[in-house]
């Protein structure tokens, strides 16, 4: 009824040229919702997409990463763990304690988040209470591979994407310490989004408050990085340098005021430059040029989002859950598989 409600107005109001744009129509197929506010949506959200839930019962899954062997690795933030789900939904707990051990009181962000492939086809992880980045081989055996910056530990490293040249970058904002920037523990004064390349460590962002999910753009000449600030919820975009730095930082999108809960996190790009990035109440999708063009609904908050399957499936944790979603749009292929 309430698609006709819509329909039926938009015919009303179609002869009066000071009419208002008719409203966003939210789609309920499978679980959650699609909204559709822009006609190029289609082209990759075909309208028979369904959201399917995949499996349930976690604490607050993060990281989803696919796997050469079809599955999906996921991290449970809160619980822990990293786990592995097949398309079927059967589920497996790969590494307890992923974040590190700890007395942290239940709830904390005391686990692993984003994971990544590397060259030999391990996965680098983030690790909250160890506040580092680790390497995973593949008996899950776990080596230390980021620990420090000009000899100061990280707060707690959260997201990490490959560049072309296999340069690394990575954000480290304080979520993993319990009082966050009032943590005596803390040893960095800034939040910051660091490039390793060459052994050597560097700083290429350090004015967020909050630097969260990062991207890269298909042609690699823009870099998407997502401010997790209740206060400032924006998503920046860089100038990528040659040399992998990055400069002219603004912002490409904010969410500061809108009323759902969610902050910009986790965020992918598909093969033709938009941005998925999860944000309040979904995942929110832009054109490269910034414009809106829908928002698909889980029936929870989502935190990150990655590319699976045939490439064209994206995969959604959110909160206690992982979803998915049947697109029309490849994905762009991380650097290593």
């Amino acid at each position: 009824m309430k698609a006709l409600y819509v329909l039926s107005i938009s015919v009303l109001l179609a002869g009066c040229s000071t009419a208002p744009a008719p409203a966003p129509v939210a789609e309920s197929h499978g679980v959650g919702s699609i909204v559709r506010l822009d006609p190029a949506f289609d082209s990759l959200v075909p309208q028979s997409a369904q959201i399917e839930k995949v499996a349930g019962g976690f604490q607050f899954a993060e990281g989803p990463l696919w796997r050469p062997d079809g599955r999906l690795w996921f991290s449970d933030v809160t619980g822990n763990v990293v786990r592995a789900v097949t398309p079927a939904g059967q589920v497996k707990v790969l590494i307890q304690n992923a974040g590190g051990q700890t007395t942290a009181p239940p709830g904390s962000f005391i686990g692993p988040n984003a994971m990544v492939a590397d060259k030999d086809g391990y996965v680098l992880l983030c690790q909250h209470t160890n506040r580092r980045i680790v390497r995973v081989a593949k008996d899950l055996q776990i080596t230390p591979y980021i620990e420090k910056f000009e000899g100061k530990r990280f707060n707690s490293p959260n997201d990490l994407v490959y560049r072309s040249d296999g340069s690394l970058y990575f954000t480290d904002p304080p979520y993993g310490l319990l009082k966050q920037d009032d943590d005596p523990a803390k040893e960095l004064k800034f939040n910051g989004v660091f490039r390793y390349a060459g052994g050597k460590l560097q700083v290429v962002v350090k004015d967020l408050t909050r630097p969260n999910g990062l991207a890269f753009s298909p042609d690699e000449k823009t870099f998407y990085v997502a401010n997790s600030d209740e206060k400032r919820r924006i998503w920046m975009r860089y100038d990528v340098a040659a040399n992998g730095t990055v400069s002219n930082g603004r912002v490409f999108a904010d969410v500061t005021a809108e009323k759902e809960e969610g902050l910009p996190d986790g965020m992918k790009v598909d093969s033709l430059g938009n941005v998925w990035g999860t944000g309040p109440g979904g995942i929110w999708v832009f054109s490269a040029d910034g414009k809106h063009l829908g928002t698909i609904k889980p029936p929870e908050q989502p935190a990150n989002c990655g590319w699976a399957d045939d490439g064209k499936t994206l995969y959604i944790t959110a909160r206690t859950g992982v979803y998915r979603l049947k697109l029309a749009v490849a994905g762009e292929k991380p650097l290593y598989q």
